[in-house]
């Protein structure tokens, strides 16, 4: 891949708004791997390489979540310990064989979650004062941040709204926090799944370092912008990222 000023400045500005749609929402990457893909990357390897930016963008927004005290400590490693061990399976598959199959779950998951905010939407964002659950008292709750899990270590597009299914819909968060412990969750496995991707010399650094930057931008000002939306809004917004997903996925 030969660096200009246009790959520069394409990178940087889709790794702007994927960071900030991957911070309060989720289908950045669906911006992200076809911008890597249009400039010469191979599918695998644009898949990899994608993994540094978003490990950089979710330190820089679980950062951002933390300072403002939306991030439930105490639930984190619970949370994480299904995601991660999913994650590291993923990763791996990823590695080894394609990933091309995956679009019709990515497709068929993000509508479906765009008609549950639309008929149920208190099952995605439930009313202020619901007492959360912890991932041991709820076998699906536990299962559905596993197959995030799996699904983020795979192909990572689209994994957002898997985890915000499960955590708002499953642990019953309000969507604030609940993109908060997202975000951890996406930090680990992500972490997890791109050493394994250098094991297998899959991520181009330049290329990965230059939308990297994008995005920790695009996140740090998603984070403030969350932190001071109303629940209702946050709720039609992931909505709209729904869609737009869904569009960027038939597209791309």
């Amino acid at each position: 891949m030969e660096i200009t000023l246009s790959s520069v400045l394409l990178l940087g500005i889709t790794g702007f708004f994927a960071g900030g749609i991957n911070t309060v929402a989720g289908g950045g990457s669906n911006l992200a791997l076809p911008a890597l893909m249009v400039l010469g990357l191979p599918a695998d390897i644009a898949n990899a390489t994608n993994r540094v930016a978003v490990t950089m963008q979710c330190l820089v927004g679980l950062a951002g979540y933390d300072k403002h005290e939306t991030l439930d400590r105490p639930a984190v490693i619970p949370i994480l310990i299904p995601t991660v061990i999913g994650g590291m399976g993923g990763a791996i598959a990823a590695a080894l064989i394609p990933n091309l199959f995956l679009k019709p779950i990515l497709l068929g998951t993000i509508l479906l979650m765009a008609l549950v905010i639309l008929l149920r939407p208190t099952v995605i964002a439930p009313p202020p004062g619901t007492q959360n659950i912890s991932p041991s008292e709820s076998r699906g709750a536990w299962w559905g941040l596993f197959a995030a899990g799996v699904y983020g270590g795979f192909v990572q597009a689209g994994v957002g709204f898997i985890l915000l299914a499960a955590l708002a819909g499953g642990l019953r968060y309000d969507l604030l926090r609940a993109n908060a412990l997202k975000t951890a969750c996406a930090l680990a496995f992500t972490s997890v799944a791109l050493v394994i991707f250098i094991a297998f010399d899959q991520v181009w650094w330049i290329p990965g370092l230059i939308l990297a930057t994008g995005s920790m931008a695009g996140a740090h000002l998603a984070v403030k912008v969350a932190v001071r939306t109303s629940q209702e809004s946050m709720k039609w917004f992931l909505f709209l990222m729904t869609l737009f997903a869904v569009i960027a996925g038939l597209v791309f």
